[in-house]
């Protein structure tokens, strides 16, 4: 018998339908003699529509009370799920994120788990129940109801299936896996069938909106196995995993894009030391994530400093840097929303030289300007046009060739390939 531990996203659950194909798949992997723990999202925009209501009643709500309302969602998708269930044989018992033992810090809105205390879960299975739990919400260490944010039911999932010791984490979602790009930019997108936790990482960071950044770092940390599969098939999806180092390894495993950023930059800044970490210290302080930066080349004594932010954040990176402004007599503050981050992720190409010169080629070729480059060791990003994200990604996709067979390193110093590790199925 193993454990399982499955999430169900919003489009999952969107309506009574969609409800009745999960509490399907739920109730077959119970048949089979799994052990199952359910996590799931509120039902399709309502969490959206939720906050739509809070905004129409108050300009400002009070973040405690807002956490209040938004768990409002979850709690019924997992109350209805569980009666679904029940009507297929199999007693379900349904919590929410407290009742689960979901500890959290104590920020509103954006809390992290400190510790999964899975008792009556535990108790739950035990005595044959399928548990269904709300995701995406917790308690604080001060008893209060908190919520996640941002991708909060996949960090519930992996969560309790580390905590439990899960044999693996499914994330059901609307697509079928891990695909080499948006298959909505590119047709002919290849789905993947493993990736390594770093590569995930990286493409999660970049733009790529299957799993959240926050979920993956969970799952690396606590070596939970994840299958991000469809929940309109029953096909196999991808696998995300410990890389090992008999698999063989990709050179590219996909392009990612992210229209979410903007760039500010401080205009002929003097050129002497302690200005830049003055400016990164004043935009860590307003609690301000930054990604890519670029410093120019000092001319006559002054040089620009550049980097991207998330627009969401523009407003409170335009006050720090005209307070920098200020402070070391710099000439000037600009900003550029109109930009994109387009990134090519893969961990064979840390040993596989001209990458980066295929890249700059494919976007030389098709005309995209590149404004600014990043790199890690498995990763290059450059910073376009906005317009161009479409183009730029199907170039690289295509000079790539991702659509095709993977091309692949070899461990080998004879060039000879090892039998790549195929992960376990698990029955569901």
């Amino acid at each position: 018998m193993a454990l399982i531990v499955q999430k169900y996203g919003g489009t999952s659950v969107a309506d009574a339908s969609r409800i009745l194909r999960v509490a399907d798949r739920v109730a077959a992997a119970r048949h089979a003699g799994n052990e199952v723990v359910v996590v799931v999202s509120a039902m399709g925009d309502s969490t959206d529509e939720l906050l739509a209501l809070a905004s129409r009643v108050s300009p400002d709500p009070a973040p405690r009370e807002l956490d209040m309302l938004l768990t409002a969602g979850e709690r019924i998708s997992m109350a209805l799920l569980a009666m679904a269930i029940a009507d297929r044989g199999a007693t379900a018992k349904s919590f929410t994120g407290s009742q689960a033992g979901i500890i959290t810090d104590t920020l509103h809105g954006r809390a992290k788990i400190l510790d999964v205390r899975a008792g009556r879960i535990s108790d739950a299975l035990r005595e044959g129940h399928v548990v269904i739990v709300a995701g995406f919400q917790g308690v604080s260490t001060d008893l209060d109801v908190t919520t996640l944010g941002r991708g909060g039911s996949d960090t519930t999932a992996v969560a309790l299936a580390a905590a439990l010791g899960a044999e693996v984490c499914e994330i059901y979602t609307d697509v079928d896996g891990v695909f080499t790009a948006d298959p909505r930019l590119v047709p002919d997108a290849r789905k993947l069938h493993v990736v390594s936790y770093e590569e995930m990482l990286e493409m999660a960071a970049t733009g790529a909106r299957v799993l959240m950044l926050r979920c993956v770092e969970y799952a690396r940390r606590t070596g939970v196995r994840l299958h991000v599969r469809s929940s309109f098939s029953d096909a196999p999806g991808t696998w995300v995993l410990e890389e090992d180092e008999r698999m063989e390894k990709a050179i590219i495993s996909g392009v990612s894009y992210d229209t979410s950023e903007a760039k500010v930059t401080l205009v002929e800044v003097p050129d002497r030391p302690g200005v830049a970490a003055r400016t990164m210290r004043l935009v860590a302080d307003e609690g301000i994530n930054v990604d890519m930066i670029v410093q120019n080349v000092s001319h006559h004594g002054t040089t620009d400093i550049s980097f991207t932010v998330p627009k969401s954040d523009l407003a409170r990176a335009l006050r720090v840097l005209e307070q920098v402004r200020g402070e070391v007599g710099a000439s000037g503050v600009s900003a550029d929303g109109d930009i994109a981050k387009v990134s090519l992720v893969g961990a064979g190409m840390k040993s596989s030289p001209g990458v980066s010169a295929t890249m700059f080629e494919a976007l030389a070729d098709a005309g995209i300007n590149i404004e600014m480059i990043s790199t890690s060791t498995i990763r290059i990003s450059c910073v376009v046009r906005a317009r161009d994200v479409a183009p730029a990604v199907r170039a690289i996709h295509e000079r790539f060739k991702l659509s095709q067979e993977a091309e692949y390193r070899h461990e080998h110093p004879d060039g000879t390939a090892e039998i790549p590790v195929i992960p376990r199925e698990v029955p569901t």
